[in-house]
């Protein structure tokens, strides 16, 4: 029973292999221009406090509710029990727009892993023309990359199908060897950092022509750094496979630790290697900031140590994203044929249809109209990533407020006030993430757009019913 299931330091490798991909390389230039250095700190502060509550909700429900497995979105379904339409609605709804978000989400960390390569190999950034159709041109450096691209996608798939174990034991090495090479540079940065780098502690930005003070500077490093927690629910998603019910909560709360050392550390240290003006202009902040201490070998290894990153976010997210339609399909609230799986335990439906919908969007590579179009999804995708939080955490609000699964009541107070403060962060992480209106319509517009398939999961689940009577019956 206990073989292809993860143990806690596998699950906290998925959570911190997540979390700490692409977006640690671009984030403390992204962190200067937004806010002061008290505006980082304050910052890291209010989006720390927010994901840690969110971190308890999430290990709270994976020990209270157990059997609802498959990720934050999936309680959704739990939310609306009373009404069976309504609760089927929600639970696909939310598993639809999350499950394409995440598809989304793993071609980005493929097409960045492209981009580092490219440092090593130029011929990827090659402008030859191998031949045209119409107004389209294929450049050599463009194939290669799509190539490479298919490569890593195609790769990750035939290791996945080999067992959650093996793929989980590929991830902890490389999310090892990231964390090493991460906490390297920040100790290399301890010895190096210059005080005088940072200028005025507290300082004010403009956007949009205006002055913004200390705190519309908070604000605007919370969201920020809010995306650097995508993928705090990767433990959540595989509970079904954990060899301990209580490991998800150890690993998600264990991951965020660690990741948070790695973000704050590199961020704030960051500072203290280049000037503001420098960190702002900066194109590749970390590549920068180490050159300037080893010279360009010191770049080049930290370009490895994000390949390595990339390689790992790659084989965590194509993990996450197809088990998220899997668990769906095995709750009643997807297609009955994603809850097909192989000898290994993996769903093959799942993750084959997955990685042919990101070999398509792949595509992006080597044209710009579907570029274009790849851009779109990802722009309209945020409220698909970020709805799943706050419907975890009104639901643990509302077991809270119920008393349901608190037979003796211990526990209940603490639970609904991390229920109030995660509820709350959630509910501005939406507003704020969203940034403006077009973009949150546009999202519920993407969750929304299941609907035309919503009558092919009614006919899936009424086949299944009737075939689960036929076998009772004979």
């Amino acid at each position: 029973m206990k073989r292809n299931k993860l143990g806690l330091w596998l699950l906290t490798a998925l959570v911190v292999g997540n979390m700490v991909g692409s977006g640690i390389f671009m984030l403390p230039r992204s962190l200067s221009a937004a806010a002061s250095p008290a505006g980082v700190l304050l910052g890291w502060a209010v989006t720390g406090a927010g994901v840690l509550m969110l971190a308890l909700v999430f290990g709270n429900l994976a020990i209270r509710k157990p059997e609802l497995s498959g990720g934050p979105q999936i309680y959704a379904k739990a939310l609306f029990k009373k009404s069976r339409t309504l609760s089927v609605l929600a639970g696909f709804m939310s598993s639809w727009g999350y499950w394409i978000g995440n598809i989304a989400g793993y071609v980005a960390v493929i097409t960045t892993f492209a981009s580092y390569l490219s440092i090593f190999f130029p011929v990827m950034n090659s402008k030859n023309v191998l031949f045209t159709v119409g107004a389209f041109e294929l450049k050599a450096g463009n194939a290669v990359t799509f190539v490479i691209c298919s490569v890593l996608l195609w790769g990750t798939h035939a290791l996945i199908l080999r067992g959650i174990e093996s793929a989980g034991k590929f991830n902890f090495v490389a999310t090892v060897a990231k964390v090493i090479g991460f906490f390297l540079f920040i100790v290399i940065a301890l010895f190096a950092f210059q005080q005088s780098n940072i200028g005025p502690f507290v300082d004010t930005r403009t956007s949009g022509g205006e002055t913004v003070g200390l705190l519309g500077q908070v604000n605007s490093a919370a969201v920020a750094t809010l995306w650097a927690f995508i993928g705090i629910e990767s433990a959540v998603v595989f509970a079904s496979r954990a060899k301990k019910e209580g490991d998800v909560k150890k690993a998600t709360i264990l991951g965020l630790v660690i990741s948070l050392i790695i973000y704050i550390g590199i961020s704030i240290l960051t500072m203290g290697l280049l000037t503001q003006s420098e960190l702002q202009q900066s194109q590749n902040p970390l590549v920068d900031a180490i050159s300037s201490i080893l010279g360009s070998t010191g770049g080049n290894v930290l370009a490895i140590v994000g390949l390595i990153s990339l390689i790992g976010s790659t084989v965590g997210w194509v993990l996450l994203s197809s088990e998220v339609p899997y668990q769906a399909a095995k709750q009643n609230v997807f297609f009955t044929s994603f809850t097909k799986v192989n000898e290994k335990g993996m769903p093959t439906v799942a993750l084959w249809i997955s990685n042919a919908i990101a070999q398509v969007l792949l595509l992006s590579t080597v044209s710009n109209s579907i570029a274009s179009a790849f851009d779109f999804i990802i722009y309209v995708a945020t409220l698909a990533y970020l709805v799943p939080y706050l419907i975890s955490s009104v639901y643990q609000l509302k077991l809270g407020l119920t008393g349901e699964t608190y037979e003796n009541g211990k526990g209940r107070a603490l639970d609904i006030v991390v229920a109030v403060l995660a509820t709350v962060y959630s509910a501005w992480v939406v507003v704020a993430g969203t940034a403006d209106i077009k973009t949150f319509l546009l999202g519920v517009a993407m969750i929304v757009s299941g609907i035309i398939f919503y009558p092919f999961l009614l006919r899936s689940l009424k086949g299944k019913k009737e075939e689960k009577d036929i076998k009772q019956s004979a």
